[in-house]
């Protein structure tokens, strides 16, 4: 899966697109809070490109307003990322650089990331916007996702995504990104679920992540333990955590 196979599988309409490159220093002024942020992106970065802009104009959807957030416009940005660069953190910083929505697509020795996350009003500082809750990220690993290509590609085109509001827009897209976490742990592709079913699917899926890494850190501490005691009462707490993680994955 490539950079491009992504973009061009959400079908952006014409109008929408812009097509010009975003010059580093914008991202050093409104995305790097720090000396090492502003190197991780000088050296980090080969380009960033402003792949397009949905408005209402330019896709026909509502924008949306409330107390807590506005979405006028979702930016679609495409980055370079040079290899050994610090893929986490650069997909953040351009995450909070951007003060729209953004939805990014970025490719690092030869692999396609898509990433996305909400925004909102800062609480401590006038027009300014925040990360809402974590990046959700979907990083293309071809072992594992080649038997859902189809389907999650079907299901990024902006056409199957809500059409209420540029919020309902954002949100589906997310879900999609979330669609492909669950399938590769359950095996089946579903984008198609109501909104009761979705906020399942978040709660099992951050279950399933934190239940995982404590697994992993169980096995690496079994595996260093001496004392047959200890390493006893360690497998049993694996045991347990196994056992809470078939029940999130089956919630999926």
């Amino acid at each position: 899966m490539t950079a491009s196979e992504l973009l061009a599988a959400l079908d952006l309409p014409a109008a929408a697109r812009v097509d010009r490159r975003v010059p580093k220093t914008l991202l050093y002024e409104h995305g790097a809070p720090t000396s090492a942020d502003k190197r991780h992106i000088g050296e980090g970065i080969e380009h960033l490109d402003w792949v397009a802009a949905l408005k209402p104009a330019t896709v026909g959807i509502a924008e949306y307003r409330d107390d807590v957030r506005e979405y006028l416009e979702i930016a679609i940005l495409n980055a370079e990322l040079r290899p050994g660069a610090k893929a986490p953190r650069l997909v953040e910083l351009v995450h909070r650089a951007v003060p729209y929505p953004l939805l990014l697509v970025a490719a690092q020795d030869d692999r396609a990331h898509i990433s996305a996350a909400h925004k909102r009003w800062s609480q401590g500082e006038t027009d300014k916007t925040v990360l809402d809750g974590d990046i959700v990220r979907v990083d293309w690993t071809p072992e594992v996702d080649e038997p859902f290509r189809t389907p999650f590609l079907e299901a990024l085109a902006i056409t199957r995504q809500p059409r209420g509001s540029l919020l309902a827009l954002y949100g589906g897209w997310i879900e999609t990104l979330l669609a492909l976490q669950a399938a590769r742990r359950t095996g089946g592709f579903s984008g198609d679920i109501s909104v009761d079913e979705s906020q399942g699917r978040r709660e099992a899926l951050q279950a399933c992540e934190r239940l995982e890494a404590e697994i992993a850190h169980l096995r690496t501490t079994a595996a260093r333990e001496k004392q047959m005691a200890r390493r006893v009462d360690l497998n049993l707490e694996l045991k347990r955590v196994e056992a809470a993680l078939r029940a999130a994955l089956a919630k999926l």
